[in-house]
């Protein structure tokens, strides 16, 4: 199993940018992440939508269109040869003055980044996971989006280092007004009184592949769906947990600061939501 690096079209074991890329500097670039699943990408153009989305927010060009990103993807993927693989693609403003205008910086790098897929121990599913309910905030909607996927993650690696020393796997981050919004790279549910409730956009929280393929496969099969805006002591009732992401996919949540979530085990709703999804990755 092999690492491959794309960039801006010359595939290489190791790349090398320079450090006057505003992406360096600043965390002037875009990204995302896709995954394989039986060798093949999913939801690749959602990604790349979202993509789009997050530059154009930050006002990047993209200098490619998506079928040539799909080429080059497909083609550092075959490069590497892994069983499955993990894709990292960014776009970076690109090399220009040590200066935080952009105007400098004429040509954005693309990187695609292709090495093994990760792979999450067997019991963080079975058994699920500890998330630690953090100090630090998501960054709020007026400020730096977080539905705009950035390089610019600081507030999310310091929520990680807190969890990390409370001993829990992940970080569950408030909005500034205290509300629940997500963890540091993937979507929160939590099932009360039978009902899959999750944080709305609104709230200011990334709008996530995962999440709403889930959200799609608990209405279609009778699953109560509520998105809004709650503080953290609703969780105090909350029957069940669980995250959801690219990498992650559906991974139950079973304790809360060391306290359990409802029996402490994956719930009802949470096993069918993994089998459920594990379906769709399947079918594709």
């Amino acid at each position: 199993m092999t690492t491959r690096i794309n960039l801006n079209g010359d595939i290489q074991q190791e790349a090398f940018i320079s450090v006057l890329d505003h992406g360096f500097l600043f965390g002037d670039s875009v990204y995302e992440v896709i995954s394989t699943h039986q060798g093949r990408l999913y939801f690749v153009q959602e990604h790349l939508k979202r993509l789009r989305n997050s530059a154009r927010a930050i006002s990047l060009e993209i200098p490619l269109a998506d079928d040539a990103i799909i080429r080059e993807i497909e083609k550092t993927v075959e490069a590497a040869a892994n069983l499955e693989s993990y894709i990292r693609i960014i776009v970076t403003r690109g090399v220009g003055e040590i200066d935080i205008d952009p105007e400098s910086c004429t040509r954005p790098n693309v990187l695609i980044f292709v090495k093994p897929a990760r792979l999450y121990p067997e019991e963080n599913y079975t058994h699920g996971i500890n998330v630690a309910l953090v100090s630090v905030k998501r960054n709020p909607k007026e400020s730096l989006n977080p539905g705009i996927k950035t390089g610019n993650y600081l507030n999310n690696v310091l929520a990680k280092v807190e969890a990390r020393q409370a001993g829990a796997a992940d970080a569950l981050m408030l909005n500034p007004t205290g509300q629940l919004t997500e963890c540091t790279t993937s979507n929160f549910f939590f099932v009360r009184d039978q009902r899959l409730m999750t944080p709305s956009l609104d709230c200011g929280i990334l709008s996530g592949i995962t999440r709403e393929v889930v959200l799609r496969l608990a209405r279609e099969n009778g699953v109560l769906v509520e998105e809004g805006e709650w503080p953290p002591e609703i969780l105090q009732d909350a029957e069940e947990a669980f995250i959801t992401g690219t990498v992650k996919r559906v991974m139950p949540v079973t304790s809360l600061d060391s306290r359990p979530i409802g029996e402490g085990k994956p719930g009802p709703i949470t096993k069918m939501m993994i089998r459920l999804y594990e379906d769709v990755l399947t079918s594709l």
